[in-house]
């Protein structure tokens, strides 16, 4: 009796854990419908604060998944409906060391080829994107900080919206943005539940 005791505790304390392990959690509400990422704060703390700031101020909301490349990534984040690119805070330390792999529906930074350039662009791999995973064959990668838990079926259906190349301001042209916008219409945190 004894022992059965103890084995329930010790698997009870494992679901504890489990739960106090989970990361902060963002649902995103688009015109294709919605879903959530659950982020990794512990291997990914500084890229985490950094998302979690930009949700928290309202930065996503009104901007647009502007780059979908199916069978590879959905990025968003960082334009306007009209393709006009928001100021950013300044960038974050790539964290792409971190052991998370680019597999498919985890959400990783966006950046320039520079290490270090990370700022609000975020992308979803629909994919798993081996060659992004550090080191990749440049000896860097892109940061992963967590993953979509629910509403993969949305992530699915905005992979699938058919692209063109469109006039950006002071870009000339963007390829590979949708022909229908799809808009981040809210970015939230949502609450832990205890």
């Amino acid at each position: 009796m004894c022992k059965i005791f103890a084995s329930l505790v010790l698997i009870i304390s494992c679901f504890a854990s489990q739960a106090a392990l989970a990361g902060p959690k963002v649902e995103f509400k688009t015109t294709m419908g919605n879903f959530v990422v659950e982020l990794d704060d512990v291997k990914a703390p500084k890229t985490t604060a950094n998302f979690l700031n930009y949700v928290k101020s309202g930065f996503y909301n009104g901007t647009i998944f502007h780059r979908v490349i199916d069978g590879f990534m959905i990025q968003g984040g960082g334009f306007t409906a009209d393709l006009v690119q928001k100021p950013t805070n300044p960038p974050v330390v790539s964290e792409a060391q971190n052991g998370l792999k680019n597999n498919r529906y985890t959400i990783a930074m966006a950046r320039t080829s520079d290490l270090d350039s990370a700022t609000s662009q975020f992308f979803i791999n629909v994919n798993h994107n081996t060659a992004l995973d550090f080191p990749n064959s440049m000896g860097n990668g892109y940061t992963v900080f967590g993953k979509v838990i629910s509403g993969s079926q949305t992530i699915d259906a905005i992979r699938k919206v058919p692209t063109m190349v469109a006039p950006a301001p002071r870009m000339g042209s963007m390829a590979d943005v949708p022909s229908t916008a799809v808009t981040i219409e809210a970015a939230s945190i949502l609450k832990q539940k205890n």
